[in-house]
């Protein structure tokens, strides 16, 4: 800035005109004036550029704009979720076929190319319908005769639910017979072809007995092992025992996993056709009971029928897999015993390794399965292992009739499903705060501390 000349002649200033001596300190002023004018414009200038390049993190509660982003957020989660569940086509499926029936009864044909063309024109479930498992079980339509049996039942269903929860699965629970013949241990059949039919997003269908109940809520189907050689079907059994031994006990039916295909429809009406709603059904036990000589009853059963069919043709063993690394269901009798001693082996665990009793929401749970994996190296699995066993199976207990196995007494029976369900409960209230204390007491629960547990004489 440059400032006024002072006249040299004093008959240039006016008879108003102040002193040379006057003029300046005012002339001081007005310089720092405009200095300070000039800074605190430029000051303006670049912080009003700056809040054009930096965001504001700090917004006023409820201000328009703040109000405008959480929209455009919720808008987001709403328009885009991984899954469209909202968006079914008009173009025509196999729903849209007026033949279609979902009667174990009616043969399925070309199911791969209509489930993928299905998968096509729903894109949002294409992505994770590899790994996709909905869990298939059941129980009869009437009250049980066992006073407790619709007690235990729906506990039995609460454990499969909760499993479900923590690993992402559906589940779909029947209780009336979709096939008036199929009944008794033949109603899966008719209801696991229901369930491939109404659910095309889902690579596998998993039928589990209503007395069956998960022990480990944790453990993951290992689907990559039964990927590696396209196997279609997965049931816990020994070959051995199929072949050398032809007994009815080889394996078990009660729990198994079927890969939603083509392969699983046809083989599934080669089953049935062993059951009662065929007209050879009659001749099927007989024939059963001269291969497998341990087999305890006349009629044909889904299971003989089933070992039957890999004893007369062993090629379809590289289509199943006999699982028996691990407790994919495995026997009470033998398992409810161990449970305290596996209480004891997994809290020694997580006295030593605090990232395993770290509080954690549910929704992550699988990680710490994982995180826990290598500690239990040593533990071995199936019979004198210390690892959670995956499924429990109470076969020969009958918890809805009541009408058990008469090489059990009842109260053995009925207090296994209590412990056995406690068990698994506690791994599923530990998410929430709480635990049994004691097993065999259903109505108690402790507040677990923070550090549980490690703090505190567990």
């Amino acid at each position: 800035m440059i400032t006024p000349e002072v006249p040299q002649n004093k008959s240039q200033y006016s008879p108003m005109a102040k002193s040379s001596v006057r003029n300046k300190p005012f002339s001081c002023f007005s310089d720092g004036f405009l200095y300070l004018g000039g800074a605190l414009l430029a000051f303006l200038l670049v912080w009003s550029l700056w809040s054009y390049t930096v965001p504001h993190s700090f917004e006023p509660r409820g201000s328009t704009k703040s109000a405008t982003n959480d929209a455009r957020t919720q808008q987001c989660v709403q328009e885009n979720p991984a899954v469209n569940l909202g968006y079914d086509p008009p173009d025509q499926t196999f729903y849209d076929d007026q033949e279609l029936s979902y009667s174990i009864e009616r043969p399925m044909k070309n199911w791969d190319e209509k489930r993928k063309e299905w998968l096509k024109r729903h894109p949002s479930f294409a992505p994770g319908a590899r790994d996709r498992v909905v869990l298939v079980t059941g129980s009869q339509s009437k009250p049980c005769k066992n006073p407790i049996g619709d007690h235990l039942l729906l506990r039995f269903f609460k454990n499969k639910v909760d499993y479900c929860r923590i690993h992402g699965y559906d589940i779909f629970y029947n209780n009336v017979l979709l096939h008036p013949k199929m009944s008794s241990y033949w109603a899966k059949l008719p209801v696991v072809k229901a369930a491939m039919l109404a659910h095309p997003e889902a690579e596998w269908i998993w039928w589990v007995d209503s007395d069956a109940m998960f022990t480990d809520m944790e453990y993951k189907l290992p689907l990559r092992r039964y990927d590696y050689r396209n196997h279609n079907l997965v049931v816990h059994g020994w070959e051995k025992l199929i072949y050398k031994e032809k007994s009815w006990t080889a394996l078990n039916a009660g729990v198994f996993l079927i890969r939603n295909c083509q392969w699983s429809m046809d083989f599934m009406e080669k089953w049935s056709g062993m059951g009662p709603m065929s007209s050879e059904y009659k001749k099927w036990g007989p024939i059963q009971r001269s291969v497998f000589k341990d087999k305890l009853f006349p009629e044909s059963d889904d299971q003989s029928g089933l070992i039957y069919m890999l004893y007369q043709d062993k090629g379809l063993m590289d289509k199943i897999y006999l699982e028996g690394e691990y407790y994919f269901e495995g026997y009470w009798a033998d398992i409810v015993p161990t449970y305290d001693n596996i209480t004891e082996k997994y809290t020694e665990l997580e006295k030593e390794d605090g990232k395993l009793r770290r509080r954690h929401a549910e929704k992550v749970s699988e990680q710490y399965g994982v995180f826990r994996e290598p500690h239990l190296k040593e533990a071995g699995n199936g019979k004198g292992s210390w690892r959670r066993p995956f499924i429990t199976h109470f076969t020969g207990c009958q918890p809805c009739s009541g009408d058990h196995n008469q090489i059990y007494h009842g109260e053995t029976c009925w207090n296994g499903m209590v412990k056995a369900l406690n068990f698994a409960d506690n791994q599923v209230l530990r998410k929430y705060g709480f635990v049994h204390p004691d097993l065999l007491d259903s109505g108690t629960v402790t507040e677990t501390p923070f550090d549980y547990p490690d703090d505190g004489p567990w």
